[in-house]
């Protein structure tokens, strides 16, 4: 039986992640994090010193580096070079960044050739902002996950302040429309939902009934 996919998308903190784990967790597919992938190498590019807006300098650390996902207790790891990353990767330093490093073509066709071959033989829940119109265009099931700015902002700042980082609305709210248009703007696989894809307004709904939908979307899909 060929592996399955359902692919994920939506703008940063429409709760992606969360629901995509959900998901794998109670279908039991291996999740995927497209986006930790790219906060991975946003982290190396930053510790080396390296400005994340030069694409020739930034490419070269991409090529150069190991990511990868490994199965942990009772969720996936993400390692460079043989180094755990997984806590490292939520840093505010690298939402700040990561728009940029992952907007470069050569960043972008390693990843995803990385991204493709996890999903050849098993089935998988993948989440990030091109996963359901570039990284897996073929995949069984399509999702956008959409919500209010406002609601985006709050959800990220109480994040942040969850781990004693200092911040407010106001400031989650102008970086978040930041990246929202670096990554619907950008040339190269831009943020934008599918016309397959089934669209979920989270913006009043729980984690638990975010999860519910995409299920529900998936049962109906193979009946």
């Amino acid at each position: 039986m060929r592996a399955k996919v359902i692919a994920i998308d939506g703008p940063a903190g429409s709760g992606k992640s969360t629901t995509a784990k959900l998901v794998a967790k109670r279908l039991g597919f291996l999740y995927l994090d497209t986006g930790a992938m790219y906060r991975a190498l946003t982290l190396k590019v930053l510790d080396e010193g390296i400005d994340p807006r030069s694409e020739d300098e930034v490419s070269k650390v991409a090529e150069t580096s190991k990511i990868e996902i490994k199965p942990g207790d009772g969720a996936n790891r993400i390692f460079v070079d043989g180094t755990d990353v997984t806590e490292k990767i939520r840093d505010s330093r690298i939402d700040e960044n990561v728009s940029f490093v992952s907007k470069y073509i050569k960043v972008r066709e390693i990843l995803v050739n990385l991204q493709r071959k996890l999903g050849e033989n098993q089935n998988i829940v993948a989440e990030g902002r091109d996963t359901t119109t570039v990284v897996f265009p073929h995949a069984f099931v399509k999702i956008y996950l959409d919500c209010d700015l406002k609601e985006r902002s709050k959800r990220k700042a109480l994040e942040f302040q969850g781990k004693g980082v200092t911040t407010s609305m106001d400031e989650q709210e102008e970086k978040l429309s930041l990246r929202d248009r670096i990554d619907s703007k950008r040339k190269l696989s831009p943020l934008k939902k599918d016309k397959e894809a089934f669209v979920i307004d989270t913006t009043h709904l729980t984690i638990e009934q975010q999860a519910d939908k995409v299920v529900q979307i998936y049962n109906e899909s193979i009946s």
